[in-house]
């Protein structure tokens, strides 16, 4: 017998139930919904390899499993997690359940969650129907409220600031923004491809089907452009005043380039050919290798601890200048959009920044200035790093909320969007223009 408790452990000295495939099974299950690519035939091979080993030790059972199920090793912290839940108690399930139920406790010192503990506990207690309410002896009083002209939870939720969100809000708002979709625009290359109703003749391929009938053409081939997928590169300041909107920002990307690199689209929907994040305070780090990873909070640590120099100053137009000198050659393919996201803050000489931002948007396809300031009514063009970007950007926009997120992927399928870009420009102006009147009147 083994010297560890499982799921149908005999007890008692009772014969075993040979149940032990079984637990596997279940087990498996519960690493697919951690996130494990576990299947039946991984499950079968499991269980060979527990009647060929037998269940000598512990140690012995837990690599036979891990050689079974784990095959990259980001992988090997939820299935530790996992098993150490599973296998430690015959009645876990009932022990994880009470644990959620409201008790009144000693105050204790608890130790740092990791995500792949949550993802194991999590996925364990799936299947299990929530605890009941309490029933009250007293007869429940119900209240129906008119509703019609309320706002539902989800669209307060939609446009609620990110920064003016509750900790059960900014929870909704992730699980929210995991889901949200960007589609890319829909280019056309110069290449063609093959295609049944093609608007320009396939010589090549007409003449080559000839050959088949004795050099007689009966059948025109056809050539379609050949669609092109644009790559997104995201800039986004991490400073002091933009802490908690990249925070929020870095969910939505850790999705998009999960979705990009799997290739997971929506039917009829465009996808990335990549997705490229940087963030930026005082100096620029390449954090897309961070993104990658499954598990968004393994993603966002990892991101953290790369970047030295978050909710400290503000040098955009130094860090836009190592951008273009480094990283732009590298990541900017052809049609490439890039998503700055700053407040324009910056203490850097304003020139240096506008030559920066040219340099960068003469490189790209499309250069969108994200600015959640631009949510107030009465935001102007008044600092100088403001007024150096916004001649150089292509659109600006506001992104401060969910919908604001959504208002950015309609316009990028719409097409050529500025935004408020015109508006401050004009105001701009009119503003230059009466600073002269005044000058000349003096």
């Amino acid at each position: 017998m083994p010297d560890f408790p499982t799921p149908d452990a005999p007890r008692n000295g009772e014969a075993a139930p040979g149940r032990l495939p079984d637990n596997i099974a279940h087990f498996a299950r519960a690493l697919r919904k951690a996130g494990l690519p576990v299947g039946p035939g991984r499950i079968l091979e499991a269980t060979r390899a527990v009647e060929a080993l037998g269940l000598g030790s512990k140690a012995d059972f837990y690599w036979a499993l891990h050689a079974c199920f784990v095959s990259r090793p980001e992988h090997r912290a939820a299935f530790a997690a996992a098993f150490k839940l599973f296998w430690r108690d015959p009645q876990v399930m009932e022990r994880m359940l009470a644990a959620l139920l409201s008790e009144t406790t000693v105050p204790r010192e608890e130790k740092p969650k990791q995500a792949a503990d949550t993802r194991a506990r999590e996925a364990l207690t799936a299947d299990q129907p929530p605890p009941a309410p309490p029933q009250s002896a007293e007869r429940d009083e119900r209240i129906e409220l008119d509703a019609t002209f309320a706002f539902s939870a989800d669209e307060k939720l939609r446009r609620t600031d990110f920064e003016q969100m509750t900790t059960a809000e900014i929870e909704a708002a992730k699980a929210a923004l995991a889901r949200l979709r960007l589609p890319a625009p829909k280019l056309i290359s110069r290449r063609s491809r093959p295609a049944l109703r093609g608007r320009a003749p396939d010589w090549r391929a007409t003449i080559r089907a000839s050959f088949r009938h004795g050099g007689q053409p009966f059948d025109l081939r056809r050539r379609a452009a050949r669609p092109r997928r644009p790559s997104l590169i995201v800039l986004a300041d991490i400073s002091g005043s933009m802490s908690g909107y990249s925070r929020m920002l870095l969910h939505f990307l850790h999705g998009l380039t999960n979705r990009a690199r799997l290739g997971t689209a929506r039917a009829g929907e465009e996808s990335w050919a990549r997705v490229e994040s940087f963030v930026f305070g005082t100096r620029l780090t390449r954090i897309t290798r961070h993104l990658a990873a499954r598990d968004v909070d393994d993603a966002l640590t990892g991101a953290g601890r790369e970047a030295q120099d978050w909710e400290g100053g503000t040098r955009i137009g130094a860090c836009l200048e190592t951008f273009n000198t480094l990283w732009s050659r590298r990541v900017l393919g052809p049609g490439a959009v890039v998503l700055l996201v700053t407040d324009g803050l910056d203490r850097d000489d304003p020139e240096r920044l506008a030559r920066a931002a040219e340099r960068l948007r003469l490189s790209c396809r499309r250069l969108i200035w994200l600015n959640p300031l631009l949510r107030w009514d009465g935001f102007s063009a008044q600092a100088g790093g403001v007024k150096a970007l916004l001649p150089q950007v292509d659109s600006f926009r506001a992104v401060h909320n969910i919908d604001s997120l959504d208002a950015l992927a309609a316009a990028l399928s719409g097409g050529e969007d500025g935004g408020e870009k015109a508006r401050l420009l004009a105001a701009m102006a009119a503003a230059g223009a009466h600073e002269q009147a005044k000058s000349g009147e003096r």
